[in-house]
């Protein structure tokens, strides 16, 4: 398909509507970007986006109740029926990107071929130009060739690559989530202009890397062909240098590779639902790159965890995320053997802790993977997981699941409240570990009382 080629899609009932409301108010309207990009590949669109020539003050105004809350002139128009909203900005060109982020100025425009030529790569600089919207008839507006780009396989930027990565560097990790997501070869020129730029991307902000991160480690293709790309092109090191320092780091393991391919076999073994998870994979072993004495990694996992905390505080990932994450790397390194008693399963379910016992279990599995080592049919961790599971059921394993609280031990034993509280409530927690039968009101008064007697 070719620029000005006929072009009948399926649209959704409250796309036709926008595009219909825009077009009766005598403006110019067209699907731009991912969803025509996603139409010409037979993928259905994530979402869906208009460009018009109308103002953003007249789109707002023909659609009450869209949000227009930003200088770009995109308007949301929302969906009464809970669909996702419809993205409409006005047709703009903008200039002066001087933090490499956003642009200085923004002109609105009344051409769909200037809007489209201020945009990344040629696949997402297509439009779709209705004629008859009942019908889903219109026309390709393609005028850089990028369904011809889909076709061969190839990822170009638009016009100038130089010009496009010196304008917003996020677009240098943006291509190698295309190149790779859509299996897309760069283009030599982009390419060329991707490596004379990677030192820019260590202007970016954390926010922005993250999110990109992310979108590379949840997609449906393996996420080391990314990270891959991205140490070639010379972003790894800028953006990543932990992860770019284990290249070389030697190791013994059935499948063989340095740690920096074993840690990509790892994110690729994990979960492809939980990008965190994977990213906890990716991340596991940083701590290789320091600890490597006589063949050995004493340590690595304490390491490797303060090195994964740098990073996310760097990319500005969320509290909880950074916690889940850290605390999975420091536990990796467990060892389990058969003669465990059940107190002492009852332990290493509390030193994890219930919400992550199963992430560690998916990073034991995907370690293994991607060393080649197989769990013993007994001893293993599928008999972990089985006895983890049984002492979940038995006992508690923290202090909020004892049969007494901190008020009945002011009450019954005349304690101040204050911090002789939780010492107590601590070692009758590890009294009921070892003996779940004691989590009963009496008994453990009756050893609290006890303790106290003995000073």
């Amino acid at each position: 398909m070719r620029d000005g080629d006929p072009f009948r899609i399926s649209l959704p009932d409250r796309v036709r509507s926008v595009l219909a409301s825009l077009v009766d108010a005598g403006a110019e309207a067209a699907l731009v970007g991912g969803s025509v990009r996603d139409l010409l590949r037979r993928d259905p669109p994530a979402d869906w986006d208009v460009a018009t020539s109308a103002p953003p003050e007249q789109v707002a105004e023909l659609f009450p109740g869209s949000t227009w809350q930003n200088p770009f002139g995109t308007v949301t128009v929302r969906d009464t029926e809970g669909e996702p909203g419809v993205e409409v900005t006005t047709y703009r060109v903008e200039a002066g990107y001087r933090d490499r982020r956003r642009p200085e100025s923004v002109q609105w425009g009344r051409s769909l071929i200037q809007d489209l030529a201020r945009r990344d790569f040629t696949i997402n600089a297509v439009a779709w130009l209705p004629d008859d919207l009942a019908a889903g008839g219109g026309r390709l507006v393609d005028p850089f060739g990028g369904a011809e780009d889909l076709e061969t396989g190839t990822l170009r930027a638009v016009g100038d690559a130089d010009a496009r990565f010196a304008e917003d560097a996020l677009r240098l990790v943006r291509a190698v989530r295309f190149a790779t997501r859509f299996d897309l070869r760069l283009d030599p020129a982009t390419e060329t202009a991707m490596r004379r730029h990677a030192g820019s991307a260590a202007a970016l902000s954390g926010e922005r890397v993250r999110d990109e991160l992310l979108r590379l480690l949840a997609g449906p293709q393996l996420p080391s062909g990314a990270f891959l790309l991205m140490e070639r092109l010379g972003l790894l090191a800028v953006l990543l240098p932990e992860l770019a320092a284990l290249r070389d780091v030697p190791q013994l393991k059935r499948i063989e590779g340095d740690a920096f391919e074993h840690s990509l076999r790892t994110a690729d073994a994990m979960p492809a639902s939980d990008a965190p998870l994977r990213l906890a994979g990716l991340l596991h072993d940083l701590g290789k790159a320091k600890t490597l004495a006589d063949g050995h990694f004493i340590g690595h996992e304490t390491a490797g965890a303060e090195l994964a905390e740098g990073v996310l505080k760097r990319l500005r990932s969320p509290r909880a995320e950074i916690t889940r994450i850290v605390r999975l790397i420091r536990l990796h390194m467990f060892s389990y053997s058969p003669n465990w008693t059940d107190a002492a399963v009852r332990r290493f379910v509390r030193r994890v802790g219930v919400d992550l016992l199963e992430d560690l279990f998916a990073l034991r599995a995907a370690d293994n993977a991607a060393s080649g080592t197989r769990e013993p049919p007994v001893g293993g961790v599928e008999e972990l997981r089985a006895r983890a599971a049984a002492a979940m059921a038995m006992g508690p394993l923290d202090a909020s699941q004892l049969a007494i609280s901190g008020d009945d031990l002011v009450t019954e034993l005349g304690i101040s409240p204050g911090p002789e509280i939780g010492r107590l409530l601590a070692r009758l927690l590890e009294a009921a570990i070892d003996d779940p039968s004691r989590n009963e009101r009496e008994q453990l008064l009756e050893l609290a009382r006890g303790w106290q007697r003995s000073g």
